[in-house]
Formats: structure tokens, sequence, C-alpha cells
């Protein structure tokens, strides 16, 4: 638990939040108790059909409080639904761990949950009560001074302790059901080897592609050229001696189709892996793409150093997907991109002023991104509502190259 003290104005915020939702608490606690009396004749067991997932729902709203007041994610436990029927359904979650997690929660709610929040909600307002009973007495002169002094005493030594010590009583409240709802290791073991396994079937179907992108395009494009090469340099031979002028023409051609085919050469090969970002690093590559987008892009970044290459290619070519995004579908005036290394972690957020709307299930290829992403443990956030603004911010563990910093931010 962390010593960090903070102002106690905080914790009392979050204690009435708990506080004004004692009426659902209370409900639940009803069903519990009506789950158990049914129980004796069977008809209990049913009732846990619908009332887990409501416990669930209430004890995840709680988790999320516990998050935002203690300023770092907690992961999740989570029911596991079976699809049988309410029989086979509520038998399966007897024999979840999570299920009898929600039901310990639920008892801590009830009981040391609520005093801790009351406690912190309610030490201010207890405190103003008090003196504001004991100079309504003196004033009315209805008690004795003593009276009127006692409690005038007693609201300000609890102010130094509320002052000092109401923090604590939120943190031990939220630090309690962190411990309580904290998932299976080995539940979130399986889900990572599940998500492992998807994320590398995803990337071996984006290797294939693009290799069939690379051959069909060396194909089409490099080789084609190549082969009309050959066959010039192949006229021009034997017209050398005949006609000097026709093969002085066809090597002229073939000099343009050399040209043409390195061109080729070179896209296919910037495609793989652009010169710009081998070359000035992802910030010096992200600022040469927006200087190409025909709409302003403000670059703001620092980073300590360089990612991995395939962590750096892979943070690119999103920030190059989201950015071909807004100029093709969001009718933005301007757009901005934020890079930044937060606790051993890239961070990309790409921002544009458009109509928004934005959904990874909307054929944009930001699913395309979430699964290359996801393959280097990344995640993807999308805060897109209708009318804008539209921010993408993708996450990337990485270890850095070097200690020194970069530091660019400009106007593409």
């Amino acid at each position: 638990m962390t010593s960090t003290r903070r102002s106690p104005w905080l914790g009392t915020g979050y204690g009435l939040g708990h506080v004004l939702m004692v009426v659902p608490l209370a409900l639940l606690v009803a069903g519990a108790s009506l789950i158990v009396g049914l129980s004796v004749v069977g008809l209990g067991v049913l009732l846990v059909r619908p009332f887990a997932p409501a416990l669930a729902g209430f004890a995840g709203v709680h988790r999320r409080m516990a998050a935002s007041f203690l300023g770092r994610d907690l992961p999740e436990a989570r029911l596991t639904r079976t699809g049988a029927g309410p029989w086979r359904q509520v038998i399966a979650w007897f024999g979840q761990r999570t299920f009898w997690q929600l039901v310990l929660w639920l008892l801590f709610a009830a009981t040391g949950g609520l005093a801790l929040s009351a406690l912190a909600a309610g030490l201010p307002f207890g405190i103003i009560a008090l003196v504001a009973t004991a100079f309504g007495l003196w004033s009315s002169g209805e008690a004795p001074l003593w009276v009127s002094l006692l409690l005038f005493a007693l609201g300000i030594g609890l102010a130094p302790l509320w002052w000092y010590y109401g923090d604590v009583f939120m943190r031990l409240r939220t630090h309690t059901e962190a411990a309580i709802l904290r998932p299976d290791p080995n539940a979130v073991l399986e889900q990572r080897v599940a998500d492992l396994t998807a994320s590398r079937a995803d990337t071996v179907d984006h290797s294939a592609a693009e290799l069939r992108r690379i051959e069909r395009d060396l194909h089409d494009g490099a080789q084609a050229r190549l082969v009309s090469l050959g066959m010039n340099l192949g006229m021009a031979a034997d017209l050398l001696d005949r006609d000097p002028e026709l093969a002085r023409q066809l090597l002229q051609e073939a000099r343009h189709a050399t040209g043409a085919a390195l061109g080729d050469l070179r896209s296919v090969v910037r495609g793989i892996h652009p010169p710009v970002l081998a070359d000035r690093g992802l910030i010096g590559a992200v600022q040469a793409l927006a200087l190409d987008l025909p709409l302003p892009v403000t670059v703001d970044a620092a980073l300590p150093g360089r990612p991995a290459a395939p962590v750096e290619s892979a943070a690119y070519f999103a920030v190059a997907e989201c950015l071909a995004n807004v100029v093709k579908h969001a009718g933005a005036q301007t757009a901005w991109v934020v890079i930044a290394a937060p606790k051993n972690r890239l961070r990309l957020q790409v921002g544009d002023d458009g109509r928004g709307g934005v959904r990874l299930d909307r054929g944009t290829g930001l699913a395309g991104i979430a699964r290359r992403l996801g393959a280097f443990d990344g995640t993807m956030d999308i805060s897109s509502p209708d009318g804008g603004p539209t921010v993408v911010t993708m996450e990337v563990p990485c270890e850095w190259s070097s200690p020194r910093t970069t530091l660019s931010s400009g106007t593409g």
C-alpha cells in the first residue's frame, strides 16, 4: 500500500459515491438472502442465474472506481458463460473461483467496505455538524457553556484526524477490493496464451499477405519492366549493324525502363521498411510522413531512444494507417500525432478534428492495426464520438536502445 498522502477530499468524494450506491447494494444483499432462504426448496439456485451477472456488473463499477482512486489498472475477474441451460450455467458458476470472489466482495462491501466509505465520507460533515451544533447551543443559551465547549473541542480534535488519515479509509477499502476481485492467475495465464495464439495466427496471416503483395508488386511492376528491358536490349543488339538509329532509340527506351524498374524496386522496399525510418528513427519518419499529407499535421514527440526495429516498424505503419484514414474518411481540417514513452511503453496518439464515429468494425483498417500491435502485446483505444474529435491511442511495451533523449515538435 502506497504511503503517499493526498488530499482527504478525494477520499471523501469516493466515499460519498459508495454511500450513494447503498440502494443497489441493499437490493443485492436482499437478493442473496432470498437465494439462501429459497435454496432449501431448490428455487434459490435458479435465482442465481440473473443474480450473478447483476452482482458482477455492480462489482465491476466498484473495481473501476478503485482503479481510478488508486491510479492504476485493476484486471477484471470475469464470469464465464457456457451458453448452456440455467441449471448447468449455475452449476458451472459454482465451480468458478470468480463467483465466490464476487460473493466475498458482496459481504465485504455490505459490511466493512460500507463502514470505511461512510467514515471517509462522513468525517468532514460530522465535524461541521458538531461545530454547528456547539455554536447553536452556545448562541441560544439552551445548554451549559461546558457542553458547547466540549462539542467544539471534539469537532476541532477530529479535524486533524480526518485531514491526515481520512485518505487512509478509502485506500484501505480500495486495496481490499483489489485483492478480493483479483483474477485467478491460472485464468489470466490461460487468457494470455489464447491471446498470444490468436495474435500469432494473425501475424502469420499478415506476413503471408505481405509476401503475396511483394510478389505481386514485383511481378506486375519491376519484373515486367525488366522483361521489356531485356527484349529492347536484344532487339538493339540485332539492329546495331543494320539500323544504328533504331538501335539507338531502343537503347534510349531501355535506359528509361531501367530507371522505372529501379523506381518500382524502391517502392517495394519502401513498403517493407521505409529508408527514412532506418535513417532518422520513428519521430523523423512520422514527421516526413506528415509533410506529405494534404492537411496540417502537428507532431509532438519525445522518446528516450529508439525501440527495437520490429516495434519501430509496427508503430510507424500503425501511425501511417491512422493518418491515411484521417485523409480518406474523417473530413478533418487538422490532425495531430503525439509520441511518448511512459513507463517503458511506447505510446502513440493520432487525433483529428473530423466527423468522428470511428469504429473498429467499419473497415477502416484499424482492426488490422490492433491485430498487428497485439503481436507485440500492444493495445489500442479509440475515442470517437459523433461529431469528433477522434483520438486513437496505441501502446506497445518496449525497451530503448540508448539513454539519449529525442525531442521534437512541429507541424507538417
